[in-house]
């Protein structure tokens, strides 16, 4: 998710501030553990939100202290947020560093691919406990949407587990077929099209 539609969501419950928008954030993802966001990145984003005209600032007075902006959503910003509360979300299933990992290992001789998948297997294993351990400390009346979103990191890890077992069983035949090759583009610049002849 970018961070921008969160915020955009977030202001339009009420106009707020930079640093009550990270705090509701941290309190929305289920704190910094799960989606380490900072300040300066929040900051950052509600600048090209403004320069986008999607929210604009407004300066309160401090007793004592130095302006404070108050950001609230535009007309503009609540189209852009309803448009992405009525479309669905992309995921980046093949953007895998394992996978990049795993076919470099299987171009050089000195690397082991079996045991490339097996420290990611142990990673995964502790990764699940992890993920299991925080479920459990979980009170279902009062944490039940965090405890849906740890079932489902659960479940991709269980997911990614399984899959290992069948790029291990398979790997042998992964390893007798060639490694992808870029394809051959020729050098140098284009030709330029001929000119052809000049019409009467």
């Amino acid at each position: 998710m970018s961070v921008r539609y969160a915020l955009l969501g977030l202001l339009a419950q009420h106009p707020r501030h930079g640093y009550e928008l990270h705090a509701a954030f941290e309190a929305v993802v289920g704190g910094e553990r799960i989606w380490d966001v900072k300040p300066a990145q929040i900051y950052t984003t509600l600048a090209r939100l403004q320069d986008g005209g999607l929210v604009s600032p407004e300066a309160v007075k401090q007793d004592g202290g130095p302006e404070k902006r108050i950001y609230a959503l535009t007309a503009s910003g609540r189209t852009e947020l309803d448009q992405w509360f009525d479309s669905g979300v992309d995921r980046e299933h093949h953007r895998d560093e394992f996978f990049v990992k795993l076919m470099l290992s299987l171009a050089m001789p000195e690397i082991n691919p079996r045991r490339v998948i097996q420290n990611q297997r142990l990673r995964l294993f502790k990764d699940l406990h992890s993920q299991t351990a925080a479920r459990a400390r979980l009170n279902p009346k009062t944490g039940l949407a965090q405890i849906l979103l740890f079932d489902k990191a659960i479940m991709h890890l269980e997911a990614d587990l399984r899959w290992l077992d069948m790029v291990e069983a398979r790997l042998e035949d992964v390893q007798r077929q060639p490694l992808p090759q870029p394809e051959a583009r020729p050098r140098g610049r284009p030709r330029k099209p001929r000119a052809g002849p000049t019409p009467a």
